[in-house]
């Protein structure tokens, strides 16, 4: 590899134009070279819009370009794996949007192929909810401040129930696969404090069984659902309660509460504002957060730095991602058929 590190862009959407693309320019030694695309159009405003030099008809002429080290993949899940697969195959260092595919089996094809190039970096963009407050609360569970976790309760909703919009790329199937809402992006950040989980049972339903999918100029029936709640078997026995919903105006939150057998914590996602109190207390106190102990987007200098030899990947491996995806395939599995599910799911 040259000294710069050449970077290829398949599918320049919002979060790539506002993180990944800037952020990676701003690196020395990385050069974004080449970008693509749905359209040559959209392919080449993009390129104006930030100064790339070159620009492809097709995501596969772009990953097989020998001027190109890396590839950053933008696109919606429906691409993540193809695009990976191939990137690898052709010897580039990967860095995919979330989530990580559309479900686990192509989940599982991604960390084999990575496994099979240890030589070259994967990422996965990371959930980053709780950035800010992740490593105090795992300072805090670790030091004992809840005392033995007994149970976790999740709860996440966009509001009301709006039944005239469209079909949006994450409720059409074909694009976002098996992911649901905010679901996988919420289960990884809780993963982080208290691990995966072992068990799940869950029940989905779809509000709005027909929207019109504007792409299309038709009408089409709506298969990931508007709500989702979840009871899942956490690894030291602790029973956790998560919700997700489209549909249900005022729900708390975001946020979720961890209640222990000595303290309870709340995180509130909105201004990141975390609370606790211990066994004893009259009420929930603020817990200020030191500098020490937040987190903050590093995603593009990690991915770098890593190529560079000069740290491991850990927001967020392909093998972290793997489970957010058992999960979310879990979630389905449960629904549908009505029963426990175990995880892993291989």
């Amino acid at each position: 590899m040259t000294s710069t590190i050449r970077v290829g862009v398949v599918g320049a959407g919002g979060n790539t134009r506002k993180f990944h693309i800037p952020n990676l320019q701003k690196i020395d030694g990385v050069e974004i070279v080449s970008v693509v695309n749905r359209s040559r159009e959209s392919s080449e405003r993009a390129a104006k819009e930030f100064g790339i030099p070159r620009v492809h008809d097709h995501w596969q002429q772009l990953v097989n370009d020998p001027g190109i080290d890396a590839v950053v993949i933008g696109t919606w899940p429906y691409l993540h794996c193809p695009v990976t697969l191939a990137s690898l195959a052709a010897g580039k260092h990967v860095l995919t949007e979330a989530r990580l595919a559309m479900n686990a089996g192509e989940a599982r094809q991604m960390l084999a192929a990575s496994r099979a190039r240890p030589d070259l970096v994967t990422q996965v963009v990371p959930g980053p909810t709780t950035f800010a407050a992740d490593p105090m609360i795992m300072h805090l569970l670790a030091e004992g401040y809840a005392g033995e976790l007994q149970s976790v309760d999740l709860r996440v909703s966009t509001g009301w129930l709006n039944a005239d919009a469209p079909l949006h790329w994450r409720m059409n199937r074909d694009y976002s696969g098996m992911n649901i809402m905010a679901m996988g992006i919420w289960y990884e950040c809780l993963s982080r404090w208290v691990g995966p989980a072992k068990a799940i049972m869950a029940r989905t339903r779809v509000a709005v069984p027909y929207r019109f999918d504007e792409e299309r100029g038709e009408r089409r029936a709506v298969e990931v659902p508007d709500h989702v709640e979840v009871l899942a078997d956490l690894a030291n026995g602790a029973i956790a309660r998560m919700h997700w919903s489209s549909v249900a105006g005022f729900m708390p939150g975001p946020e979720v509460w961890l209640y222990g057998s000595e303290g309870t914590l709340r995180f509130q996602a909105q201004g990141n504002v975390l609370t606790g109190a211990r066994k004893g207390d009259k009420e929930m106190k603020p817990i200020e957060i030191p500098a020490d102990k937040t987190y903050r987007w590093r995603v593009e200098d990690e991915f770098i730095s890593a190529i560079r030899g000069n740290e491991p990947v850990r927001r967020t491996s392909f093998l972290d991602a793997v489970h957010y995806m058992d999960f979310t395939e879990a979630v389905h599995v449960s629904s549908a058929e009505g029963r426990r599910v175990h995880l892993p799911l291989a």
